[in-house]
C-alpha cells in the first residue's frame, strides 16, 4: 500500500492540468447537493454517488488537484493491499507482496492512479470483496463477513454498476473450489440482495444511454489487450498449478481477470461499451498471477541460493520500475491525457476585453468556464440560454440557432474556445455548424493559441480586423505565407 500510494503522489498535479473528465467531476463537486440531484436525473446519475462523495470532499478540503486526485490514490493502495493480502494467504510472502506491488506498476491502474474518476475506488471496493469471500472460503468469516461482503459489492455497483461483473467471477471461484452448500446459500443471498439494490440504478441509467453513444463498435484489434492480458495471466496460472477443489491464486486471480474482461466483450457485442476502464478490478486478478509468477522463481531459486533468493523480488521491482520509467514519466505529464481544460486560462485572460463575446464549439468545451470561471469574467456568453446547474447538465442549454446567430452578428469580437487541430472532431451539431459558417462568413480571425488539445481564437468583424496577435506583432495564420489578405479565414476558423 505504501509503494503504491507513493507512485500516486508521485506528480500527483500532473504540471496543474485537468482533462475533461476530470473537470466533470469538478465542476459537478462544486454545486450543491440539490443541484447534483437535479443533474443526475437528466445525465451520470451512473456516476452519482462519486460526485456526491466528491462533493462532501471538496467541501471539506476545498477545490484543488489534491482534493480532486487523492482518493484514487488511497483506493489504489487499498486495493493493492489486498492483492498483498490474497496472495499471502493463499500462497506465501513472497507471491502477496509480488503481487501487491506489481498492480501499482501496471501502466493501466498507474493511468487511474492519479484520476479524478471513480474507477480506482471500484478497484477497491474489487479488491476488499475479494479478500473477504477468501476469508470466508479459508472458513475464518462470521455471518458479518457475509454482511460486509454484500455491502462491499453494493457500494461499488453504486460507483460503477459494471463491477457487478465481478460476481461471476466469484462465482467461478466457487465453482472451482467446490464450495459448500452453506457457502453457496450465504453468497447467493448476498451478491442477489446487491445487485437488487443495484437494479434501480441499473434501470435508470439506461434511459441516460445515449451519453456513451460516443463509443466505437467493438473491433478485432480492440481485442488485442485483453487476449495478451489472459495469456500473461494463464501463465501465471499454470505455474501455480492449479487443481479442481483448492482454493489457490489461480482459482482466484484467472476468474476475476478473465471473467470482466470478457464479460465486456459480450456486452460490448449488444451495445458498444469497450473500454478498459470500466473493468480496471479485473487487474487485481493479473497482478495476483504475476505475483505467482515471482513467487515460483523464489521457490526455485531458494534450495540451492538461499541468500540469493532473498534478492528475486527487490531485482524484479528495480527492472519493472526502469523498464516503465519511460511510460509512468508520460502518464504523469498534461499530454498523457487528449487536453487540459485549465491550459488556455491564461490566454483568454490575455486576449480577451471587456464586454467581448465567447462561444464554444462543441458546447462541451463550457467545461472551461465551468472549472475557470475567472478566466471569463468579463465575457458574454452569448450562446446560453440556461446555465448548467440551472439546466442540471453539464454542458448548459443554448439558444436555437436563429437567436445564436442574431447574438453573433451583433458582435464586434468573439473569443472561440474549442479543441486544437490535433484533436479535434468533425462539427455535426446544428447550432455548431451555424456558428462556424457565420464566423467563416462575416468575421476573421486576427489571434489564434492551443495549448495541450484546447484552443482560443479570437475573431474580428470583417472590416475591424487587425491583424496583430494578442501580442501586438502582426499575426499571420499558421501554415500561410505573408501574404494573407484581410478576411480569408485562418487556422482559427472551425473545421478547419
Amino acid at each position: 500500500m505504501l509503494w503504491t500510494c507513493s507512485l500516486g503522489l508521485w506528480g500527483l498535479s500532473r504540471q496543474d492540468s485537468v482533462w475533461r473528465d476530470e473537470a466533470a467531476t469538478w465542476q459537478v463537486a462544486q454545486r450543491c447537493t440539490a443541484e447534483i440531484w437535479h443533474m443526475l436525473g437528466n445525465v451520470d446519475v451512473v456516476h452519482g454517488c462519486y460526485y456526491l462523495l466528491m462533493h462532501a470532499l471538496f467541501e471539506c478540503f476545498g477545490a484543488g488537484t489534491t482534493t480532486l486526485r487523492l482518493p484514487s490514490v488511497v483506493a489504489t493502495g487499498v486495493a493493492a493491499a489486498c492483492v498483498g493480502s490474497i496472495g499471502h494467504r493463499l500462497a506465501g510472502m513472497w507471491v502477496g507482496l509480488a503481487g501487491g506491488m506489481a498492480f501499482g506498476l501496471l501502466p493501466a491502474v498507474q493511468f487511474h492512479l492519479q484520476e479524478g474518476r471513480p474507477y480506482a475506488l471500484v478497484a477497491a471496493g474489487a479488491g476488499i470483496s475479494t479478500l473477504l469471500l477468501v476469508t470466508l472460503l479459508q472458513g475464518r468469516g462470521r455471518t458479518a463477513y457475509w454482511a460486509a461482503y454484500g455491502g462491499t459489492v453494493l457500494l461499488s455497483g453504486l460507483l460503477n454498476w459494471l463491477s457487478l461483473m465481478i460476481l461471476p467471477a466469484h462465482l467461478a471461484t466457487l465453482v472451482w473450489c467446490r464450495a459448500g452448500r452453506g457457502v453457496w446459500t450465504r453468497w447467493t443471498a448476498a451478491s442477489a440482495a446487491a445487485t437488487a439494490c443495484v437494479l434501480p440504478l441499473i434501470l435508470f441509467s439506461r434511459s441516460q444511454s445515449a451519453q456513451v453513444s460516443w463509443i466505437p463498435p467493438l473491433t478485432w484489434h480492440m481485442l488485442i489487450g485483453p487476449a495478451v492480458l489472459l495469456a500473461i495471466g494463464g501463465a501465471g496460472a499454470l505455474l501455480d498449478r492449479p487443481r479442481a477443489g483448492r482454493l489457490s491464486v489461480a482459482a482466484v486471480g484467472l476468474p476475476l481477470l478473465a471473467v470482466p474482461q470478457i464479460g465486456l466483450v459480450g456486452l460490448s457485442l449488444v451495445q458498444p461499451l469497450f473500454l478498459d476502464r470500466y473493468v480496471l478490478f479485473s487487474l487485481l486478478g493479473l497482478a495476483l498471477l504475476i505475483g505467482t509468477v515471482v513467487g515460483s522463481a523464489v521457490r526455485a531459486i531458494r534450495p540451492r541460493y538461499p541468500r540469493a533468493s532473498m534478492w528475486v523480488l527487490p531485482a524484479v521491482v528495480v527492472v519493472a520500475t526502469t523498464s516503465l520509467l519511460p511510460q509512468s514519466l508520460a502518464k504523469r505529464s498534461p499530454s498523457s491525457r487528449v487536453d487540459d481544460v485549465l491550459a488556455i486560462a491564461s490566454d483568454v485572460r490575455r486576449m480577451k476585453e471587456t464586454g467581448n463575446a465567447v462561444l464554444f464549439i462543441p458546447a462541451a468545451r463550457r467545461d472551461t468556464k465551468s472549472v475557470s470561471p475567472s478566466a471569463f469574467s468579463g465575457l458574454r456568453d452569448i450562446a446560453l440560454a440556461e446555465s448548467p446547474e440551472k439546466s442540471g447538465t453539464l454542458k448548459g442549454v443554448e439558444a436555437d440557432p436563429d437567436r445564436i446567430r442574431a447574438a453573433m452578428l451583433a458582435q464586434r469580437r468573439i473569443l472561440l474556445v474549442t479543441d486544437a487541430t490535433r484533436v479535434a472532431k468533425p462539427v455535426t451539431a446544428e447550432r455548431d455548424r451555424m456558428k462556424a459558417s457565420v464566423l467563416r462568413e462575416y468575421f476573421t480571425a486576427v489571434a489564434d493559441e492551443q495549448v495541450r488539445g484546447r484552443r482560443v481564437t479570437v475573431y474580428e468583424r470583417l472590416g475591424s480586423a487587425r491583424w496583430v496577435s494578442s501580442a501586438g506583432r502582426p499575426w499571420t495564420p499558421r501554415g500561410q505565407g505573408p501574404g494573407i489578405t484581410k478576411g480569408t479565414p485562418g487556422p482559427g476558423s472551425p473545421g478547419t
